[in-house]
């Protein structure tokens, strides 16, 4: 994408949504001062950047919310880049925000780059630039509700402490296993300097998935590291891997080393049932009797007898495919028996564990994400339990409803219909993929109501790992799945974000 269209495809009028035909000449921005050196110079006390991105950096950290988006838009009309937009927020993201009290809350500003990413990339060319300014303007709150908790931010590394390069690895691992996090810190970076990514990742697949803490954010951290990474530039993964690193050793009491947690007994205990997989387990056939049979056993096992079943079908020969479509499927038909945080982080988090077996090439490793996914499953039903009522449902069981008109016109009184009954809407959007197979139209506009309804991170990062799990599930199950996605979408007569309007004002002014 060349820089002018770039310019041009942001001022575009979003034919689909008519919502930005307000947005007016914003050729008032080329009047901004430039930054000056001095300005841009980093502080002794905080981690050093590229220089190359490090101005870019210090405009998001240091110009305030209300003057964010328009600063931004003046150095993009001045030729500033897509993918260097990308990296100075999420390199904003981990110097200023700490992971901290949980990886999430605040944090969010950080896991939600790829999901904004993720947006953009799906997304007509006239909207591709809104997901990103929507995460620009949520990393300023989320920079100032860091101010308020202490005002944390990345220090430099303590390069006295670095082990040496052939040591690193072994170094980071047994700092890890330690829960030991100036050791572990101090490990990471070295490795960064003398490893590859592809070697790192690996390590943190593993990591990201050993524990039940903080609702699944931990592996979803890890899949977005990765994946904004590889847009960005591996130039910039000393800090972004140190942010990572610290987020993975989060734990509550005491050293989860010397205890046998709750949330560290599904590593324990997967790690045996491992060695029990037949060696040829990966070369199994397609069965959708097992895919049925393990979301019998999700929906009202507990973790361990889950995993077993997974250990069970696999040994039968069923392909790992097939169980994948049980978890992701039994995370989204969560989002039916109980709304909330919960269930939509049982679906990002299957979403980052299926992300990270795809790519992993460790036979033990997918082995363990395998497991450690059929475990959390119902952990989170479990979690769910203690919110409130949790309403029986099987997914397999809805049967499409009647839908009329145009696909056109279907899609539409689909979201439309999100304000009201939304077991009545799946039934219809069940009905509209079988029938008529529009699930691209449908996740167009899906998306695009992210971008105008949206109103929190969540919605960027449940949309993003739904509609990109319909295309990794089986024909056989995928429908259903999507049509159980309308329980976090957002509606079109829900009225438009504040950011939305915001940026309409702010750039017609």
């Amino acid at each position: 994408m060349s820089r002018s269209a770039s310019r041009r495809r942001f001022l575009q009028v979003a034919s689909a949504s008519g919502a930005y035909s307000a947005l007016g000449d914003v050729r008032f921005l080329s009047q901004l001062s430039p930054l000056r050196a001095e300005e841009v110079k980093p502080q002794s006390t905080m981690v050093q950047l590229q220089p190359e991105i490090e101005p870019l950096v210090r405009l998001i950290e240091d110009t305030p919310r209300e003057r964010l988006l328009e600063e931004v838009a003046g150095r993009i009309r001045r030729g500033v880049s897509y993918r260097e937009l990308l990296a100075a927020l999420q390199l904003a993201g981990v110097r200023n925000v700490q992971p901290r009290p949980e990886v999430g809350f605040k944090f969010h500003s950080v896991l939600v780059v790829n999901s904004a990413h993720l947006a953009s990339v799906a997304s007509p060319d006239e909207h591709r630039w809104l997901p990103i300014f929507w995460a620009l303007d949520y990393f300023k709150d989320a920079q100032a509700d860091d101010v308020r908790q202490g005002n944390w931010t990345m220090a430099p590394v303590n390069e006295a402490a670095l082990p040496a390069a052939h040591k690193a690895r072994a170094a980071w691992i047994e700092a890890m296993d330690r829960w030991d996090e100036s050791a572990a810190d101090a490990a990471i970076a070295a490795l960064v300097r003398s490893a590859s990514s592809t070697e790192i990742f690996e390590l943190m697949f593993r990591y990201g998935a050993r524990d039940f803490r903080s609702i699944g954010h931990k592996a979803i951290f890890v899949a977005n590291s990765m994946r904004t990474l590889q847009v960005i530039g591996w130039q910039h993964a000393e800090p972004v891997l140190r942010s990572l690193s610290y987020a993975l050793l989060l734990h509550e009491g005491s050293n989860p080393a010397d205890r046998d947690g709750d949330a560290d007994r599904p590593w324990r205990k997967n790690s045996e049932r491992a060695n029990k997989i037949r060696e040829d387990w990966q070369a199994g056939a397609p069965d959708d009797k097992a895919t049925l049979e393990l979301l019998t056993t999700l929906r009202g096992g507990s973790a361990d007898e889950s995993s077993d079943k997974v250990v069970e079908l696999l040994n039968r020969g069923a392909a790992p495919a097939s169980l994948w479509d049980a978890l992701l499927t039994g995370a989204a038909e969560l989002l039916v028996r109980q709304g909330g945080i919960v269930s939509l982080h049982a679906v990002t988090t299957a979403n980052a564990l299926h992300y990270a077996w795809q790519t992993s090439g460790n036979d033990n490793t997918r082995r363990m994400l395998l497991l450690q996914c059929s475990a959390f499953v119902p952990l989170f039903l479990a979690a769910m339990g203690g919110r409130g009522k949790v309403q029986p449902f099987e997914l397999d069981k809805l049967e499409p409803a009647s839908i009329t008109g145009e696909p056109t016109a279907a899609v539409e009184e689909i979201f439309a219909g999100l304000k009201g009954d939304r077991l009545a809407t799946a039934a219809k959007t069940l009905a509209l993929l079988k029938n008529r197979g529009n699930a691209q139209s449908f996740m167009d506009a899906a998306r695009v109501l992210i971008f105008l309804k949206g109103t929190n991170t969540h919605d960027y990062k449940f949309s993003s790992a739904a509609l990109e799990d319909y295309f990794a599930i089986s024909p056989a199950w995928r429908d259903r799945y999507l049509a159980a996605s309308v329980f976090n979408l957002r509606g079109s007569t829900e009225p438009d974000n504040e950011l939305v309007k915001r940026t309409r004002t702010a750039l017609t002014a």
